[in-house]
């Protein structure tokens, strides 16, 4: 079941959206793949399940480029187009007080996949709907798996997946992976998001106030000016103001500039976080 959406209206709407020299710098090589798949989930929602059923015997290990982190890779073929899945470490946010959690955000933010598979269990969306809130400030291109949807039933949960869709603004599939339900569906979803045929229109909260509004306004125009290629200037803005020291230490090493191919020399010059003492 997919969210209300729009064509896309202008521009190449079947042109890969991934960042093809990020992804280099990530460690994941995309020869002969038309489209990158990232897998993001909490532990214990079935995401390893998913990627197994989507790849078959298509896909290999390794770590992550400067990591100790395990990375799996796979692949399918659908529609006639090559996807690459890319599992992402198991985390329940994207706030980077983990190696985990900082591999997971930056290939979301930095690697730009053409779609983020969000899994979550159906049983606890309560604590699963916070990573996926995470997940859609990155990034607009986005699809929730419902999964483990036959434990719902046994519990006699009821979800009504077309209001989570329109509440969303991405497509949401109801699924129970070991048992194949929802796979076919969840592969349609994939690839109208990835060839543009459905253009999500995700929830985003905007519930700062007035003070954290203008300070986030003018660290964004900053941060815009500084590294003009970034993805999501006002993401990374808003996490600096949260006091994201691995974003901080990114800037101020110029990593940042690298990975948003930005031609700024290195180190970079101190933002001016504009807070008042009050906050």
């Amino acid at each position: 079941m997919t969210a209300p959406t729009t064509p896309a209206s202008s521009g190449c709407a079947n042109c890969p959206a991934h960042n093809l020299a990020n992804l280099q710098k990530l460690g994941v090589d995309m020869t002969d793949w038309d489209y990158v798949v990232a897998l993001a989930g909490n532990p214990n929602t079935g995401k390893s399940t998913v990627f197994n059923a989507l790849t078959g015997l298509r896909q290999h290990t390794g770590n992550w480029p400067g990591k100790t982190v395990t990375r799996a890779e796979g692949g399918f073929v659908y529609a006639d187009n090559r996807y690459k899945l890319v599992d992402l470490p198991g985390t329940y946010s994207l706030l980077a007080t983990s190696v985990d959690e900082e591999v997971a955000r930056n290939f979301i933010l930095f690697g730009q996949p053409d779609v983020t598979i969000v899994v979550v269990d159906a049983t606890r969306l309560e604590r699963n709907l916070n990573l996926a809130l995470q997940v859609l400030e990155i990034t607009d291109r986005a699809v929730l798996c419902l999964n483990l949807m036959d434990e719902a039933r046994r519990h006699k949960l009821v979800i009504d997946e077309r209001r989570l869709a329109r509440d969303l603004g991405i497509p949401v599939v109801p699924a129970a992976a070991r048992r194949g339900e929802g796979l076919p569906q969840l592969l349609q979803a994939v690839d109208d998001v990835a060839t543009g045929r459905t253009v999500c229109k995700p929830h985003r909260v905007r519930t700062e106030s007035l003070t954290v509004k203008r300070a986030l306004n003018q660290l964004t125009g900053q941060i815009e000016e500084l590294f003009p290629n970034l993805p999501n200037a006002r993401w990374v803005a808003l996490r600096l103001l949260d006091g994201d020291e691995r974003l901080a230490e990114a800037v101020r090493t110029g990593e940042l500039a690298d990975l948003a191919r930005t031609p700024a020399p290195s180190p970079q010059p101190e933002l001016l976080i504009p807070l008042e003492p009050a906050l």
